[in-house]
């Protein structure tokens, strides 16, 4: 059997990996549009922030692809899909065919449609090519506005202010990182962001760039203009649909799959930042992971559902840890949320709880029990007899077990 995998990001290149552990001699090819071997996205803020070098952005030794005896054509995008034939067409014109096909080429970064964003100067953080232009525009501009608070714009904003950049963030909400914090969460954060000398603007949005050839500031909705000399866009990201929709293959805001994540064609699977399952796409590392090994199992014929993934988020911003899991703003009645506040410390942590199953938590300013909180989420576990407790520091986890 021979399975081409569309994409080298995360999904495409675990799924390739996942095929080759689970079966030797399945002949395996990815083809991508990049033109850099596979790396961990979060290593781009790391290598944008000056923490890692270049040559230890990407995951996998020079030699790994041989080793795998996995075929991997970096800069060959695939451009269409001929599901009749059971081939796929490369932009260079070659045909090659597939007997499974695994559409995992990921999703583009947003730029919105407003005046002046054909100007120099104007980046998204996408690929490892984005991170090194910003960084070669960054020596000569060091005045830069990051439009967007959420996870990617308080990531770039970090890093860019690590290497001394002046850096404004404007929000279009009223609190950052809307996704995964409620409000007092959010206050905390940008208390942590504004001490470590980041500007945080909320409820503004950008109307124009501002320049002649290249950006020279950004007129903010309220007509209050911002001095910038270069503006990095993290608006989100929209999955790459357009080989799938071109060949028939069903899509809505993402690739329609079932659970054993095929597509409306059954040689046909797709994982990753371009998969709507059961109405959500996610659009995050875990799920990518959770689908890549799924997938795997499923090309190869031994059947694997993939139920969904619990969403959490991790990271550090200004020194701050920060863990959002599941369900943290609850919209529908029957939700209990349980507080526990420091604001002088940094720390908030939080917890959801509908029908005494643990749905969600937040924990932020501290690293304490982040692993057991995590896992206690997953696994849905009745905290109903705990709840009033679980937030303190000395709270045994064990007892859920």
């Amino acid at each position: 059997m021979k399975v081409v995998i569309i994409g080298n990001g995360l999904a495409g290149t675990m799924a390739a990996k996942a095929i080759r552990e689970l079966e030797g001699e399945v002949e395996v090819e990815v083809f991508a549009a990049e033109t850099y071997p596979y790396y961990p996205r979060p290593n781009l803020i790391e290598f944008l922030a000056g923490r890692m070098s270049y040559d230890r952005i990407f995951a996998f030794s020079s030699d790994w692809q041989t080793r795998q005896r996995i075929a991997i054509h970096l800069g060959q995008p695939v451009v269409k899909i001929s599901p009749d034939r059971r081939v796929v067409g490369l932009a260079t014109g070659r045909e090659v065919a597939y007997d499974r096909l695994l559409l995992a080429n990921g999703a583009s970064a947003i730029i919105p449609l407003f005046k002046g964003t054909e100007k120099r100067g104007i980046f998204a953080l996408r690929t490892l090519e984005d991170a090194l232009r910003i960084l070669d525009y960054l020596q000569t501009h060091p005045k830069v506005v990051v439009l967007g608070g959420g996870l990617l714009g308080l990531e770039i904003a970090r890093a860019l202010k690590t290497r001394g950049a002046d850096v404004q963030i404007v929000e279009f909400l009223d609190r950052l990182l809307p996704r995964q914090l409620d409000s007092p969460a959010a206050s905390i954060l940008k208390s942590q962001l504004e001490r470590m000398g980041l500007k945080v603007r909320l409820g503004a949005a950008a109307e124009e760039i501002l320049g002649q050839q290249e950006v020279e500031g950004v007129r903010l909705k309220s007509g209050e203009k911002l001095e910038a000399q270069m503006a990095v866009v993290a608006a989100g990201a929209v999955p790459n649909l357009d080989i799938a929709a071109d060949a028939a293959l069903t899509t809505e805001r993402g690739i329609l799959v079932n659970d054993f994540l095929q597509t409306s064609d059954p040689h046909i699977y797709a994982a990753g930042d371009n998969v709507q399952h059961n109405g959500r796409i996610y659009g995050i590392i875990p799920a990518c992971f959770d689908q890549a090994r799924a997938v795997a199992y499923n090309i190869l014929g031994l059947e694997k559902k993939y139920p969904g993934t619990v969403v959490s988020h991790t990271l550090k911003v200004a020194g701050l840890h920060l863990t959002s899991l599941g369900l943290v703003n609850p919209e529908e009645a029957g939700h209990e949320e349980i507080r526990m506040e420091i604001p002088e410390l940094g720390v908030y942590k939080k917890i959801v709880v509908g029908d005494g199953i643990l749905r969600g938590a937040i924990w932020l300013g501290t690293k304490q029990s982040v692993n057991e909180i995590s896992r206690a989420v997953l696994m849905q576990r009745d905290v109903s007899r705990w709840k009033e407790s679980l937030l303190e520091d000395a709270f045994d986890f064990s007892v859920l077990q």
